[in-house]
């Protein structure tokens, strides 16, 4: 096997072939410690030991009119989200100092809709201001579509990234949902490129994609210059359309983790939804192909405590970028304390409702 072939070509950003891909993704002869250490050197050589933690503001539930069958927020879901309008602005900013005081060394905030209104675009602009004159914050939006001239007005406010995943391949987006496109996610990723927003886009694994569909978006990212790529996993919540396709194990996540960074070299990996619920025990190696993780949950999941994640990244040997590693007042309050928790049909320690 070529371990060392590939930590090569990716630390001189060569992409790696079809048919190795496929290898690293479904070869039955791999030794997934081999794999997960040479992912970790391409990992190491640009990030060293460093860990980023990202929050999730979820300033606006559900009242969604697209039909994304993996979202409980979709107009087409049963499950039970606790709909909310978009927090008022004194909310939102004192969540980031709360957020900044935890650690995070980048603040999301996630609208959902299928985009911000002209009045919401202003609305968010004024918001991110804020943040960014009285917190001093990196942040990172996911509001829908967006339009060049809403991607400007958010540079202008302070806007670092926007996020908008890719999810999954062009070919299965039709399988996933109808009421947007695979070109309608790219434009927006455009749109913010255009603006001098950094792109977060990554995709959603578990969702019946195949090989060659995580292989796409891969490349596509890679094509993309994507530099923050979020790798979520299927989460079997009930109310929605996408339920378990028994496609994910721990150790098929690492290989799904590993080959990002293969072919992203130099992209911040992220595990984000469904990194407990599916990775499980195995989280601590999943440390070695990705360097960032969501903290305290996702969108209408709830995630590990902050200090259960501090430690088990300080038990692995990495560390938390931008603090002094020492942990935080973890008693001072959580950004999650007025949003619905869903649990999926099968729970796991640390999530509850």
């Amino acid at each position: 096997m070529r371990y060392e072939q590939w930590t090569n070509m990716a630390l001189n950003n060569e992409a790696i072939s079809p048919d190795d891909a496929l290898c690293i993704l479904e070869g039955t002869d791999i030794d997934l410690l081999r794999l997960v250490t040479a992912a970790g050197d391409v990992r190491m050589k640009h990030f060293g030991r460093r860990v980023q933690l990202h929050q999730i503001n979820n300033i606006k539930n559900g009242f969604c009119p697209e039909d994304c069958g993996y979202c409980g927020q979709s107009k087409i879901s049963c499950a039970p989200v606790k709909r909310y309008r978009t927090k008022s602005e004194d909310d939102i900013v004192a969540e980031a100092h709360q957020a900044k005081k935890n650690g995070v060394f980048r603040y999301c905030m996630a609208a959902s809709g299928r985009g911000p209104s002209p009045k919401e675009a202003q609305q968010l602009a004024h918001v991110l201001r804020r943040i960014r004159d009285e917190v001093g914050i990196r942040t990172c939006l996911s509001a829908g579509l967006v339009s060049d001239e809403q991607a400007e007005m958010f540079k202008e406010a302070g806007l670092d990234r926007l996020n908008h995943n890719l999810n999954t391949s062009e070919s299965h987006t039709a399988k996933i949902v109808t009421t947007h496109t695979y070109q309608d996610r790219v434009n927006t990723l455009k749109a913010a490129k255009k603006a001098g927003i950094d792109n977060c886009s990554g995709m959603i694994c578990g969702m019946g994609e195949s090989n060659e569909d995580i292989i796409e978006v891969a490349f596509n990212l890679r094509k993309m210059e994507v530099p923050s790529i979020p790798i979520n996993f299927l989460l079997p919540i009930p109310g929605n359309r996408l339920q378990n396709f028994h496609q994910l194990s721990p150790s098929r996540c690492l290989r799904i983790l590993c080959f990002f960074r293969f072919v992203n070299p130099k992209a911040e990996i992220r595990i984000a939804g469904g990194r407990e619920y599916h990775l499980r025990g195995m989280q601590s190696l999943a440390l070695y192909p990705a360097n960032s993780l969501f903290i305290e949950g996702y969108l209408v999941t709830k995630g590990e405590t902050l200090e259960s994640t501090y430690q088990f990244i300080h038990d692995a040997g990495f560390e938390v970028e931008g603090v002094d590693n020492k942990k935080p007042d973890l008693n001072e309050g959580h950004i999650h304390g007025d949003k619905n928790i869903l649990n999926p049909k099968t729970a796991f320690v640390g999530n509850e409702t």
